[in-house]
């Protein structure tokens, strides 16, 4: 049984304030010195980040597209275990989910699955009255989804707040919080959201402060506390890597981290870690060298294009990419890591593993797709059907090469990425928990170097 108090903050609509509101839980919980653990619904990798740098712990994530509703409480519980309270950030709207199939991928649907209370923030910016009918229609849209209360964000002054309050004392719904606007704890965004903690460093510090100090002075803590306690127990086991593969002997896996690479869930690293591999990080803005006895390479997303001068000049550690790609050791690449081995990035010499070149575009790439791997590689044998999402702003020509890596099924069918010696690298970002056996595949192609 997990018996784990938590919360799950979610908003009607992107843009209400739901990450500098479930950021700024997290600190104010962890200021008082409680244990918090941080969570994502969804695939994104930047706001885990903001998650980890106010609680201390790894941010992970929920994400029932990607891993199946199935895998949610388990590794819920995997990344609570230990710890006094959980919070959970929601993505999009409460009901929004993959696109075209229901409330799959959801924050409703994750938080039926976790049997968590839900805090709804609103931006009240534009209304008053209105937001009881707006809190009404979502409160009720679900009855198996409990929205416990409302954080109200963005609200100008005494008699705004007033008469928000006055319209909600007859939704039956607690007021938990009000959040005056304060565009100082605004975080910078760019092409694909916010900047990665990774890259502003104390600004980033400062930022997750402001927001804890925002939400301990408009929220109700002890009411959210006494909220997160009401969740009843998980009758779940926690998800653990060790169970998920076979332990032998410890080839080195070198894992590309830094500004650059900063995209990757925590569970690929204890799938490695499990199977045996000693997982090693590296920076490649930074490190001439790979880490020694490395066996195989894992290069995750991020944001390559904004560094794209950087990684060129370094070229000792380009030649050492090279040369171990081309010697046939298993490298595992995903958006980021697809560009990082291509010739050229906007014009910069990359590693050239990959006869195709790189740009940035104006068109976004965003979504859930469903993928089989249409040809063997150290990641995924041919036929090995996966859930993923690409989340990019850049285009790869070619984009696949003679033996692609997947063919996908959603939206559209296309051939995508490549397959070369042991190099398996395209856009597609996958979260290895719902499909284990790829881990331990590709620590297997390690060990047989």
């Amino acid at each position: 049984m997990v018996n784990m108090p938590r919360l799950v903050i979610a908003a009607p609509a992107s843009g209400s304030g739901k990450t500098t509101v479930a950021t700024g839980l997290m600190a104010a919980f962890a200021a008082r010195g409680l244990a918090v653990s941080p969570h994502k619904v969804g695939p994104d990798y930047i706001d885990p980040g903001y998650h980890s740098l106010a609680t201390g712990r790894p941010g992970r994530n929920l994400d029932a597209y990607m891993c199946g509703t199935d895998l949610i409480a388990p590794l819920f519980a995997h990344g609570s275990a230990g710890c006094d309270l959980a919070v959970v950030e929601g993505v999009m709207g409460l009901y929004d989910g993959a696109s075209g199939q229901g409330e799959l991928a959801s924050t409703a649907q994750v938080a039926k699955l976790l049997r968590a209370p839900v805090v709804l923030v609103v931006d009240a910016s534009s209304q008053s009255r209105s937001v009881a009918a707006l809190v009404h229609g979502f409160a009720s849209w679900d009855p198996e989804v409990r929205i416990g209360g409302v954080i109200l964000n963005k609200v100008a002054s005494d008699r705004h707040e007033a008469l928000l309050r006055d319209a909600l004392d007859e939704s039956g719904l607690p007021v938990l919080g009000v959040l005056r606007r304060a565009p100082q704890v605004a975080t910078p965004s760019r092409h694909l959201g916010l900047v990665p903690v990774a890259e502003r460093q104390g600004d980033a510090v400062d930022a997750v402060r402001a927001m804890g100090e925002r939400v301990l002075a408009g929220c109700d803590l002890d009411a959210l506390m006494a909220l997160a306690r009401s969740a009843p127990a998980l009758a779940d086991e926690a998800w653990e890597p060790a169970y998920a593969v076979v332990e032998r002997p410890r080839p080195v896996v070198a894992v590309a981290g830094g500004a650059a690479f900063t995209f990757a869930y925590a569970e690929h690293a204890e799938l490695l870690t499990a199977a045996g591999a000693e997982v090693v990080v590296f920076d490649p803005l930074r490190d001439e060298k790979l880490p020694t006895g490395t066996a195989g390479l894992v290069i995750g997303g991020g944001f390559p294009e904004m560094y794209a001068p950087e990684l060129s000049a370094n070229e000792p550690l380009r030649r050492a990419v090279t040369e171990l790609a081309t010697g046939g050791a298993p490298v595992a690449a995903e958006c980021a890591g697809l560009l990082y081995l291509a010739r050229e990035l906007d014009g910069k010499p990359m590693c050239g593993v990959l006869d195709a070149e790189a740009r940035m575009s104006e068109r976004l790439t965003l979504g859930y797709r469903q993928a089989v791997a249409v040809s063997d590689s150290p990641l995924a044998a041919a036929g090995t059907r996966m859930r993923g999402h690409e989340f990019h702003r850049t285009v790869l020509e070619p984009g696949a090469g003679t033996t692609p890596a997947w063919g996908m099924h959603q939206p559209e069918r296309r051939v995508e990425g490549y397959v070369q010696r042991g190099v398996h690298a395209s856009y597609l970002h996958t979260h290895w928990a719902a499909t284990p056996s790829v881990a331990h595949r590709f620590v297997e192609h390690c060990r047989a170097r």
